[in-house]
């Protein structure tokens, strides 16, 4: 694979974009975990599909500096900055997990420049009537919310302290494959590429500090910047109901305040595998809506 990485300035700083083409491409633009790592697998799926998979470094990941206290919403002026440094008039937008909120921001910011979205086991917003942000996220995940807000420096310097415990494991392509020891090891989604996948964007998305995971799950808690109900283009949801990081709920929410969303919900799916075993309709969805 041919693979471009471009700098691009933004209001002082500066952002790392990965672009996977071909130029000739319908471009998608893709929202993971914040890295800019592409997952080869989707890569060859999409240059099949005529489809040219792009992403970038959110602040403080990877090569693009950090950018303290920001939003959601504030990716779209990173987003904007990489739509003209590339000269893509339309693109299609992809979220996975984290990601999500990312890519509905650039779908109701840009709307000129959006035809569809696709989202994976999105999170859904905290704090908003309607999605108990917590339930079903495991034992003591509430009383983390009530520190960052009650404590915001002890918060985050419990985050970084588990960052840095953290990042050695998920950095290692082993760690990944015995966490899948009892997993069906047929399925694509616990397979050596998915783990050596998995730890770069674990030891580039680390980069020294863990200063830019901080600002995302920061950012997590925080109001987006935008409404969801703004998303005017067509929208394809998938979430396993086997999910527990972020459960199902979160996209339910997400599907009944987006006008022209059509969700999925598989029974036997969770967090781990929903991109990899819904990337082919969700790639035939994209070319459905160019």
């Amino acid at each position: 694979m041919q693979t471009s990485v471009t700098t691009v300035r933004v209001a002082g700083r500066e952002i790392v974009v990965e672009d996977d083409g071909p130029e000739s491409g319908f471009p998608v633009l893709v929202h993971h975990s914040g890295s800019r790592h592409l997952f080869p697998g989707a890569v060859r799926d999409a240059r099949a599909s005529g489809l040219r998979l792009i992403s970038y470094d959110r602040p403080g990941q990877g090569g693009s500096t950090p950018q303290p206290n920001r939003t959601v919403a504030d990716s779209g002026a990173d987003v904007r900055a990489i739509v003209t440094a590339l000269g893509l008039p339309r693109m299609a937008v992809w979220g996975t997990s984290a990601g999500g909120p990312y890519a509905l921001a650039t779908a109701a910011l840009m709307p000129e420049a959006v035809a569809s979205v696709c989202l994976f086991a999105s999170v859904g917003p905290c704090g908003e009537a309607g999605l108990d942000f917590a339930e079903g996220m495991g034992d003591g995940f509430g009383e983390q919310i009530a520190v960052f807000f009650a404590d915001p420096d002890r918060a985050k310097a419990d985050f970084l302290a588990g960052a840095a415990e953290w990042a050695p494991l998920g950095g290692d392509p082993s760690w990944w494959l015995g966490r899948w020891e009892d997993q069906d090891r047929q399925d694509p989604a616990y397979s050596q590429e998915w783990a050596d996948y998995l730890a770069l964007i674990n030891r580039d998305g680390y980069a020294g500090t863990g200063e830019g995971w901080w600002e995302d799950w920061a950012a997590s808690f925080l109001p987006w910047g935008f409404d969801p109900a703004a998303v005017q283009v067509p929208v394809a949801l998938w979430h396993g109901l086997k999910d527990t990081s972020p459960p199902p709920a979160h996209s339910r929410w997400l599907a009944d305040r987006i006008p022209h969303a059509t969700a999925h919900f598989p029974a036997d799916e969770d967090h781990t595998n929903a991109e990899e075993h819904n990337r082919a309709p969700a790639i035939a969805w994209v070319v459905a809506h160019q």
